[in-house]
């Protein structure tokens, strides 16, 4: 565990996939072509603490949905990426924009598709409920699955190795 809290200290970035680690990767398409998921709550507000607290937020998708776009613009998430089957390019990207490097980054993924960007990073994380391969080449497991608290697992995790979530918490306490 220390060296996961190590490379929880380092980040200054977190990368999260959407459809199984955001949402619990069922996809709703009414009649009409609609397109709707479902969103956590404590998952978003454990991802507007952790951005409190100066750490950059950003999702990386392979599917274009408005819906992310609104949820993701109302928490207050700058870097969105959609419509991105290879993620790699959009993460390499970033980092040039952000001026970062691999081991200030940790990135959330729950199947295959999320490993090219998983093995760069230096804080790989995978849900609860992630495909085994993906398990496997990650370096730390959420205790929840996607889209019901694997976020904010990870978020708190990120804060406690940066000694912000007591402070954070406290903060709820107060009068």
């Amino acid at each position: 565990m220390q060296d996961i809290l190590e490379r929880a200290r380092a980040v200054r970035l977190v990368l999260f996939d959407v459809d199984g680690v955001l949402t619990d990767g069922s996809l709703f398409i009414g009649d009409d072509g609609q397109e709707y998921k479902a969103f956590h709550s404590r998952d978003g507000h454990g991802m507007t603490m952790l951005m409190q607290t100066g750490v950059e937020i950003g999702v990386i998708t392979g599917r274009r949905s408005e819906v992310v776009s609104i949820r993701m613009a109302g928490l207050g998430v700058k870097h969105v990426f959609q419509g991105r089957r290879d993620k790699l390019p959009a993460y390499v990207q970033l980092l040039g924009e952000l001026d970062l490097k691999d081991r200030q980054v940790a990135y959330v993924g729950d199947d295959v598709v999320d490993l090219p960007v998983m093995r760069r990073v230096g804080l790989a994380v995978a849900v609860a409920d992630a495909h085994p391969l993906v398990a496997r080449h990650a370096h730390w497991q959420t205790r929840q699955p996607g889209g019901r608290g694997a976020a904010r697992d990870l978020c708190e995790l990120i804060m406690e190795a940066q000694g912000t979530l007591e402070p954070m918490l406290n903060g709820y306490l107060e009068p």
